[in-house]
């Protein structure tokens, strides 16, 4: 099996699947670094694959994905390409000895994640998803204050992903190719923020409600939901309350927060005039506000960076960070009720 080598020692080389806006920024914000050299792609789309050209001119475009993972000079993989795709395209790149770093959903049900992380395993390869708001500089902060227990014991959490658009392609709408509409388009990141900073605490009583255009359904596999009202207790009794939505009017482009409320404060993160990245992060006591972060922050690559440096440091297969995916993908398949 090919040995992963340092990033001090020699350039990590990355192979990069599906070049549209997410994966070029992701690919963009990697070679910024010296250390980390874009060597293949494979992109369908001329336009895309020509920018994604432009940006690493010593890239080479292979035709196929197998003759991707064949590049035997390539130490990890970055997947941004359809959510159907994303399993077998990781436990394929996996099985070729390469590390992963996949767009999330890294599966469209708890089976497909389980089969990834199997694969993990059994290649001792380090496996990365995209689950980026983790690393906003706000949502750190956050965490911290959750994890020194600074608002006391946790009884309610409020979460929201109003996108005042719905995506702009066609398999988004395709549950067979999607695995979900909104829940696993923006609702995976709230649950696992809130799983996050809690520390993956058991769920239970959960119920959830899934709309399209206004109807309530109850085919979601049939169906992509465009609205959904998540409610459920932790283990410890908390209360949690999630919503998310495509083409909500939200009266500004996208509603973004993650609030909770403690027996000595709350804390909320949200973000600033609809933007999409720009959050602020704020402790509340009684009547009092305290900003914690406020923007600007460049977080948006973080997650991607992170994953390339551990890999570059010859991390391998986590156990624990395969649980949390796991649980997750749980999770979610509850609220389809799959």
């Amino acid at each position: 099996m090919k040995t992963i080598i340092e990033t001090k020692n020699k350039v990590l080389t990355l192979g990069f699947v599906g070049l549209g806006w997410i994966g070029l920024n992701r690919m963009k914000c990697l070679i910024k670094n010296p250390d980390i050299q874009a060597k293949a792609i494979v992109e369908p789309d001329k336009k895309n694959a020509d920018r994604a050209l432009e940006a690493a001119p010593s890239a080479v475009r292979y035709s196929s994905y197998e003759a991707l993972l064949s590049d035997e000079e390539i130490d990890g993989i970055v997947i941004a390409t359809p959510s159907a795709l994303h399993a077998e395209q990781s436990i394929q790149a996996l099985n070729a000895g390469k590390a992963v770093f996949c767009q999330k959903p890294l599966g469209r049900t708890a089976a497909e994640v389980k089969a990834v992380m199997q694969a993990s395993k059994k290649n001792n390869r380090l496996l990365g998803v995209d689950l980026s708001y983790r690393f906003t500089t706000a949502f750190q902060a956050i965490y911290k204050a959750i994890q020194n227990k600074e608002i006391g014991k946790i009884f309610s959490a409020e979460l929201l992903f109003h996108n005042a658009y719905g995506p702009d392609k066609d398999w988004f709408y395709d549950p067979e190719k999607s695995g979900g509409g909104c829940v696993l388009d923006l609702g995976i990141h709230l649950a696992d923020l809130l799983l996050w900073s809690l520390d993956f605490p058991k769920v239970q009583k959960l119920q959830s409600n899934l709309f399209h255009q206004g109807r309530r359904i109850t085919n979601p596999e049939n169906i992509a939901e465009d609205f959904a009202q998540i409610n459920f207790l932790t283990a410890d009794n908390t209360a949690v309350n999630l919503q998310c939505s495509w083409n909500l009017s939200a009266g500004e482009d996208a509603v973004i927060s993650a609030r909770f409320y403690g027996t000595q404060g709350g804390l909320c993160f949200k973000n600033v005039n609809g933007s999409f990245y720009d959050f602020t992060a704020e402790i509340y006591h009684g009547t009092q506000t305290e900003v914690l972060v406020s923007p600007p922050d460049d977080w948006s690559g973080k997650a991607v960076e992170t994953w390339a440096k551990a890999v570059a440091d010859g991390k391998t297969y986590d156990k624990k960070t395969a649980q949390e995916h796991i649980l997750l993908a749980e999770i979610l398949d509850k609220i389809y009720e799959r």
